[in-house]
């Protein structure tokens, strides 16, 4: 168990062990809840927006999503200011979200306040992701195949395992996908056949973005060469055994 102030500070020590030569499993990070008075509290913080006016429905709906609660509202020439209360699981992947709502334009600030009485469920990733069936280098063909059911975190030829985070679903769910597919070859060749696999860059991303975008089941594995996202259970029959079981059990 590690702690630390904000996801960004514990992205320090991650990346600086990283560089020093250490291997690790990073797990989705959670907040510090205090039992106050025999009931269940949880930190909250004050979110500033400043934001050009025309995103600014955006935004407060990001915010109400995620359970915060807008406190001022003033215009400032074309940006608006927005502040709101928010509980801090709340912020956790928020910044990205807020960013590719708003062209890039927001600009966020965040503090704590105190802690409070809990806030119940808070909504996490809209999206599934896409899994590595197999244990192989990925090929340009299979990749380009699977390009309209999500957006890559790997180019063609990279070696990926079983259970790792590969793409992410462009619908809720996640699905198990083979992206390590050889081109079979003919005698027979279309003209411009070769050309066919055009398989788009992938999606950049650093040690924080994947600290804020992995869930519960999910965890990233760091090493000196590489940040890669996985799930905690590799194995596809172990997961749906999982899976099954949370579901039988009571709430």
């Amino acid at each position: 168990m590690v702690y630390g102030r904000g996801i960004l500070h514990l992205c320090i020590l991650i990346e600086t062990m990283r560089r020093e030569g250490w291997e690790l499993t990073v797990g989705n990070p959670q907040v510090l809840v205090k039992e106050i008075d025999g009931k269940k509290c949880e930190p909250y913080e004050t979110l500033v927006v400043d934001v050009p006016a025309e995103f600014s429905g955006k935004v407060i709906d990001l915010v109400t999503q995620r359970k915060g609660e807008m406190l001022v509202m003033e215009s400032k020439g074309e940006m608006q200011h927005l502040e709101f209360d928010i509980p801090s699981r709340g912020l956790i992947g928020l910044r990205s979200n807020m960013l590719t709502n708003t062209a890039g334009e927001a600009v966020m600030a965040h503090r704590f306040t105190d802690y409070r009485p809990w806030k119940g469920n808070i909504p996490g990733r809209s999206n599934g992701v896409l899994l590595s069936k197999n244990t192989e280098r990925t090929t340009g063909y299979s990749i380009d195949k699977l390009q309209d059911r999500g957006r890559f975190f790997v180019d063609p030829g990279e070696e990926v395992y079983a259970g790792q985070i590969i793409a992410e679903h462009i619908k809720p769910g996640d699905l198990n996908v083979n992206a390590t597919e050889p081109k079979k070859l003919t005698n027979h060749r279309a003209s411009g056949s070769d050309d066919a696999s055009r398989a788009a860059p992938k999606i950049m991303m650093t040690l924080e973005e994947c600290m804020e975008y992995i869930q519960q089941d999910e965890c990233i594995e760091v090493t000196p060469k590489s940040i890669r996202m996985r799930k905690v259970l590799l194995d596809e029959n172990e997961r749906s055994r999982a899976s099954k079981q949370m579901k039988s059990e009571p709430a």
